[in-house]
């Protein structure tokens, strides 16, 4: 899938909410929903097929994010812009806020940047992507709503020559809330390989978005990896939806109550 294109972008582009108002406990998040980039950045030195890559986006996520989102009345918060521009789930220190190399592929358009270039970047899509999140969680918690915060990603099924057999991934660090009812939900369908903490884990610095929003408050967070093959077309993606749809239902409601100083 090539990029798409716009004849304009603009910060407030750069983020979108869906179903902000969302009755449900869960709150979503796609830090990697999309491979676009905006005309003054081209396509970053890179053939356009590059694009269509892992390297600019989580292909297959939002899709199975959105269908998510509506099935459990879930508000859902995308990045809107390739992470090649800036990765919106790293930390402002990380050596991979704005790579310079991906997977082995050199960005060209990333290489020497000055520090003004850095920061347009943040001020572009960083900043507004976690200032709607801290917007969606902060109205949420005012209004005394249960919230529980997960990402969506998607892996690819060989990294670096190496095969990667998980079929899905849930990542968490010691809060279990979710993560671990939605590990034993998953691994009651025999056909399954669910990784724990694999593809990656929170030591690997890909944990931030809900490290920044989450664990501050106490609220139950977990990330969800789905192997890309897995979700490379609608029928894929709706049966991933249904099967995480299915998954959540489960988890008792007391699992989006954030934790108190006792439970910590």
């Amino acid at each position: 899938m090539a990029s798409q294109q716009r004849d304009r972008f603009a910060a407030t582009d750069s983020v979108r909410i869906t179903n902000p108002g969302g009755a449900g406990r869960f709150v979503f998040t796609c830090d990697h929903a999309s491979n676009f980039m905006p005309p003054e950045f081209g396509s970053l030195g890179l053939p356009e097929a590059e694009l269509s890559r892992h390297i600019a986006w989580d292909p297959g996520a939002l899709p199975v994010a959105r269908r998510m989102a509506e099935a459990l009345d879930a508000t859902l918060i995308e990045a809107c812009l390739s992470r090649l521009v800036i990765d919106c789930n790293r930390p402002l220190d990380a050596d991979n806020l704005i790579c310079e190399t991906s997977e082995g592929t050199v960005i060209p358009g990333n290489s020497n940047l000055t520090a003004e270039q850095r920061q347009a970047r943040i001020d572009l899509a960083w900043t507004p992507f976690h200032e709607a999140i801290e917007q969606v969680v902060t109205d949420r918690l005012g209004a005394g709503r249960p919230t529980c915060l997960i990402s969506v990603h998607s892996f690819t099924p060989v990294y670096f020559g190496k095969t990667r057999p998980w079929h899905v991934g849930i990542i968490h660090d010691d809060d279990t809330r979710l993560a671990a009812p939605m590990i034993d939900g998953l691994k009651a369908h025999p056909n399954l390989i669910v990784g724990v903490n694999e593809p990656y884990s929170p030591v690997d610095r890909v944990y931030f978005t809900l490290e920044r929003h989450a664990r501050p408050r106490g609220l139950p967070c977990a990330m969800i990896e789905i192997r890309n093959d897995e979700i490379a077309d609608a029928a894929g993606q709706a049966r991933w939806a249904g099967l995480l749809v299915e998954t959540l239902r489960a988890i008792p409601a007391e699992n989006g109550v954030p934790e108190t100083a006792s439970q910590r």
